[in-house]
């Protein structure tokens, strides 16, 4: 279904509204995390840099256009911004993106994890899998050049030594996507602290993949070598010993010996 054109009034107070509930949350401290929302006539509203999430009012945005140009707003934009422009330039059906640093999901990031093992259904439905994007220098090209191969793929994913970014088709979809992410997070982490998760197996994730359609769910996420990883992907390999001829000669001839065959 086709969601209706807010007027940018309304659009503007979603941003300010979503901002709160990030900043309450706890995904962000002082000024961190951006919004940002796609207008019409590539237009874009986003944050003001140097404030905080939570203490925005809807005159602090700022409007620039798809080039990252400011063009209304008496503030500065954000300086992530060019991350937001990538997204959308590469998904054009998406028209809001957030980014912040939830803890538990950030934490896996830091940790050089990504959040892939296919353990809860929801997530599998609706993400497939959260991979971790390389990490590049926040405010430079280098932040999205880790991401690229992800954006087209993937509705939310980790951000090495960073954060979380998630985007969808409007501003609360994208928050819903990374709230999913960080109580995904959330579980992973209890589920390691009590041994370790398990993992579900290849069959079970086809089933659920499949069952998108009855749910009505819309995702660019298939099922890829790793993401996510199934119960067949965590068989333990046999250990392996590598010897040389010289080394393989002297067990042989020792097992020998020891069996009487060889004085």
């Amino acid at each position: 279904m086709k969601i209706p054109m807010k007027t940018e009034k309304e659009y503007r107070q979603d941003i300010v509204d979503v901002g709160k509930l990030v900043y309450q949350k706890g995904w962000v401290a002082a000024n961190d995390g951006n919004i940002s929302v796609r207008l019409e006539k590539n237009r874009v509203l986003c944050t003001c840099t140097g404030i905080s999430k939570g203490m925005m009012t809807p005159d602090d945005l700022i409007i620039c256009d798809l080039d990252g140009n400011k063009l209304e707003g008496a503030r500065e934009r954000t300086t992530e911004i060019a991350m937001h422009l990538t997204i959308y330039q590469m998904r054009p059906d998406v028209k809001s993106v957030v980014h912040a640093h939830p803890p538990v999901a950030t934490g896996f990031a830091v940790a050089g994890r990504g959040l892939t093992q296919a353990l809860l259904p929801e997530v599998i439905i609706g993400l497939g899998c959260v991979p971790l994007a390389e990490y590049g220098l926040p405010g430079t090209p280098a932040l999205t050049e880790g991401m690229l191969p992800y954006i087209p793929k993937y509705d939310a994913m980790l951000m090495g030594n960073h954060g979380c970014v998630s985007y969808g088709e409007e501003v609360y979809k994208a928050f819903f996507k990374m709230e999913t992410v960080e109580h995904f997070a959330r579980i992973a982490l209890v589920a390691e602290l009590l041994g370790g998760p398990k993992v579900l197996p290849k069959e079970e994730v086809d089933k659920l993949f499949d069952s998108r359609t009855r749910y009505g769910v819309k995702s660019r996420a298939n099922i890829e070598p790793g993401c996510p990883v199934v119960a067949e992907d965590m068989q333990p390999q046999p250990e392996r010993f590598q010897v040389t001829r010289e080394e393989l000669i002297a067990l042989v001839d020792e097992a020998l010996r020891a069996r009487g065959v060889l004085a």
